[in-house]
């Protein structure tokens, strides 16, 4: 007990704690030579035993053992080992210092465990890119980096330039090969990057459609044992024999690769034996494709199968199986969302919010183009088999609606009821097409608009406006946003001569439908019969910048601009009409007329000429080379067109007069006289024909002169007794307008101030002064058969839904 002392209140019980010898203190290691020394030594050598270094604290005291004795040990470096004994004390057996604590702000230092104080770290040890290992690594970046330029120009469309990075990347791995092997580094080859670069080059060949050489890296590729999974390349070796129409190896190919095909791939087994079914359809092996549809449609059901397998039911002619085909297409599962999902049903702002974001979002967008497929594949499968499945296409049609009924395709039903109705329209049953129209009158609005718009097209063709009229009526009060009921209205109007309210109905049309081009088109045409011209040509151009490649829309512009008074704009067009329809005859001897007005009479002749070649029977054209020839002197070469215009017209005798002036003027008189004999036995009182017949006779010395002045004598006094009457029946007429002029100019007075709504009738039809010259009347008859022609093209033009 004389050892045991009560604690004070004023003594410290952690006095001396942290008292230690400043030898234990860490930062000094990196002054401390020894200790320096004996860290950069290996596998912990020391070096040899000293009594002290410089700087240290002294080392040899003696420790005292576990028996209390006193041994003098020192360290390796002259320090005092754990437990030594300072001043005589023992010194506590505990750790140094507690974690994250430093004494060393007991002597004025900051706090810095991490050692930030120091100032920043030296920079690192630049590589040395001289080494092999190090050139071999910049040589796979640029490999890399190559590889995936090549996918870039591809992604981008630039095939060319994606063979040849692909080519390049070819050519440095051949080379990083060689270097590895140099170096004596072959084990550590990269067979990925290898495989990726001989993959890229053989698609890149393939896209270039250079198929020997994409065969070729195919074949290294899958003959490289070391390669796994190569034989999945197979396919696309497949594929290219495909392409090159040798199917009988892409069969093979198909077949090699889907034996190296797990069964727990059966997406990709499905692909490939889909591949392999259409390879046997263009071989004709119906039965073989077949089978390899049926497979898949008990596997794994898809649409595209399903019409395949349809196709092939129908090539062999097999009825039962057609339906049964049938039945297993509506029923495939598409995977989809139902549309309801996408019709806000709460007063939720957040729900609501998330479902306006998702209504057009990408995958909303695939949903919609899989069931427009879908539908297209059913439509076009119930009118292939719809005649072939029954006695009659109507009673096929019929088994087709009932089916579609019961499925999920309920809508399809009315659709393919239209369907049954533009058949019987391509078989000119209009009867059994207007009765088949008919029926949907009672139907709901959609479906009932689309047959109406029908019924007024069909109506229209028959010329019987007056129902196409009401039909179109119907049709834009069942939908008012119907573009195609809008035009067939606006065409009803339009040949009643109301282009004003036509105009109107095309307006309300492109309103509803921007990109309707049959409304813009007969807005154009309304405007230039309004005699609008700027405006129809600004319709015109738009509807040009939509079809590019339209001949009918640049030949409006043309015309347009010649009606403008810009002849030079109005050949450009025509030139383009020309680089689209490069044989049309008519927008051929246009360019003519046009270069003739401008003077320019060798390209005049030269598209004259053109336009000849391709038809031979245009009385302007042949008029025109004709006069040409004679204008410049060839009377020879203008009998043949001449000739022509005679068989064409044969009981015009102008063409025949004009024929034998042609003999005349080149100096065969004998051929002259014979061709008017011929004239006068035809035409015996033509005053013209008798005139050279005596003429030539005289000048011939001919005994018949005398009896051709006397028919010739006998014509001219019949002329002019017909001449007479016509005067004096004119006269008549004149004085009896005179005397009714009085009595009748209060019944037009009348008229005019109770009728002020009535057309202006010579504004619709000018219709000119008559020409006496035959062929004028041709040239008039002939551009008003051009312009009715191209009415009725588009004008008339109505959507068949």
């Amino acid at each position: 007990m004389e050892n045991v002392h009560l604690a004070v209140e004023e003594d410290d019980l952690y006095l001396g704690y942290n008292d230690y010898n400043p030898t234990f203190d860490s930062e000094e290691l990196e002054n401390d030579v020894g200790f320096q020394q004996a860290v950069r030594t290996s596998h912990g050598r020391r070096p040899p035993m000293t009594a002290k270094f410089p700087g240290t604290a002294i080392g040899g005291r003696p420790l005292v053992s576990s028996f209390g004795s006193r041994v003098p040990m020192a360290s390796s470096m002259g320090r005092p080992m754990t437990g030594a004994v300072q001043d005589g004390s023992a010194r506590p057996m505990t750790a140094v210092r507690a974690a994250g604590y430093s004494s060393s702000l007991m002597r004025g230092s900051t706090f810095d465990p991490l050692g930030q104080s120091k100032g920043p770290a030296p920079p690192l040890e630049a590589k040395n890119e001289d080494t092999a290992e190090e050139k071999i690594k910049i040589l796979e970046k640029k490999v890399n980096d190559l590889i995936e330029e090549s996918c870039m120009a591809q992604s981008i469309g630039a095939l060319q330039l994606a063979l040849e990075k692909a080519k390049e990347a070819g050519r440095k791995e051949r080379a990083l090969i060689r270097q590895r092997e140099a170096s004596g580094n072959t084990e550590h080859i990269n067979l990925d990057l290898t495989y990726s670069v001989l993959l890229n080059l053989a698609n890149q060949y393939a896209n270039n459609e250079m198929y020997p050489e994409a065969l070729n890296s195919y074949h290294v590729i899958v003959k490289n044992k070391m390669f796994t999974n190569a034989g999945r390349l197979k396919v696309n070796m497949a594929n290219i024999y495909f392409k090159q129409k040798n199917y009988p190896k892409a069969i093979k190919f198909y077949r090699m690769a889907l034996d190296q095909i797990s069964n727990t791939h059966k997406e990709l087994r499905i692909k490939i034996m889909q591949n392999i079914g259409v390879v046997f359809v263009r071989l004709g092996q119906y039965s073989d494709a077949i089978t390899s549809f049926e497979h898949i449609m008990a596997e794994s059901p898809n649409i595209k199968t399903g019409f395949n397998l349809i196709l092939c039911y129908y090539a062999i002619g097999d009825r039962e199986r057609m339906k049964k085909a049938f039945q297993k297409l509506i029923s495939v599962p598409l995977g989809i969302d139902d549309e309801d999902k996408y019709i806000p049903a709460s007063d939720d702002p957040s729900s609501n919010m998330v479902i306006e974001a998702i209504k057009n979002d990408k995958l909303h967008q695939m949903e919609r183009d899989l069931k427009v497929l879908a539908e297209k594949y059913i439509m076009t499968a119930a009118k292939l088999i719809a005649p072939a499945i029954e006695t009659s296409f109507a009673s096929g049609f019929d088994w087709c609606v009932d089916m579609v009924k019961c499925s999920q395709y309920v809508e399809l039903a009315n659709d393919l009821e239209i369907n049954k109705a533009i058949t019987y329209l391509r078989q000119k049953d209009f009867n059994q097409a207007v009765e088949t129209l008919k029926t949907f009158e009672k139907k709901d609005s959609r479906v009932k608009s689309a047959a109406a718009t029908n019924l007024s097209f069909l109506y229209f063709l028959e010329k019987d406006y007056d129902q196409a009229d009401r039909y179109a009526d119907l049709a834009m009060n069942a939908d008012r946003y119907n573009p195609a009921a809008l035009i067939n209205k606006g065409n009803t109007v339009f040949v009643k001569k109301d282009y004003e309210k036509a105009a109107e109905f095309y307006k309300e049309a492109l309103r509803n439908d921007s990109s309707c081009t049959e409304a813009l088109y007969n807005l154009g045409l309304s405007y230039k019969r309004m005699n609008r011209l700027e405006e129809g040509l600004d319709c015109f151009l738009k509807l040009h910048s939509i079809l590019r490649n339209s001949a009918e829309v640049m030949y409006q512009l043309a015309h347009l601009y010649e009606q403008l008074g810009d002849p030079q704009q109005a050949i450009e067009w025509l030139m383009q009409v020309i680089g689209v329809t490069p044989t049309d005859p008519h927008v051929l001897a246009k360019l003519g007329k046009l270069h003739d007005d401008e003077g320019d009479k060798s390209q005049a002749f030269q598209y004259y000429s053109e336009s000849f070649r391709y038809f031979p029977s245009n009385i302007d054209v042949i008029e025109w080379l004709g006069a040409y020839y004679i204008e410049t002197q060839f009377c020879e070469k203008a009998i043949q067109y001449f000739e022509r215009a005679t068989l064409i017209q044969p009981n015009f005798v102008k063409w025949q007069l004009i024929v034998a002036s042609c003999y005349r003027r080149s100096g065969n008189y004998q051929k002259a006289l014979e061709t008017y004999k011929e004239i006068h036995r035809r035409f015996p009182e033509n005053v013209e024909c008798l005139r050279f017949l005596v003429r030539l006779s005289t000048d011939m010395g001919l005994k018949e002169v005398q009896e051709y002045a006397t028919k010739l004598k006998k014509a001219e006094k019949m002329k002019e007794i017909r001449e007479q009457r016509v005067k004096s029946g004119r006269e008549n007429s004149a004085r009896g307008r005179r005397e009714g002029s009085t009595g009748s100019a209060a019944i037009i007075s009348t008229s005019v101030l109770t009728s002020p709504k009535r057309p202006d009738v010579t504004g619709i039809v000018n219709r000119g002064p008559m020409s006496s010259s035959p062929s004028s009347r041709f040239r008039k008859k002939t551009e008003t058969c051009a312009l009715t022609q191209t009415l009725e093209t588009w004008l008339h033009h109505m959507v068949l839904l």
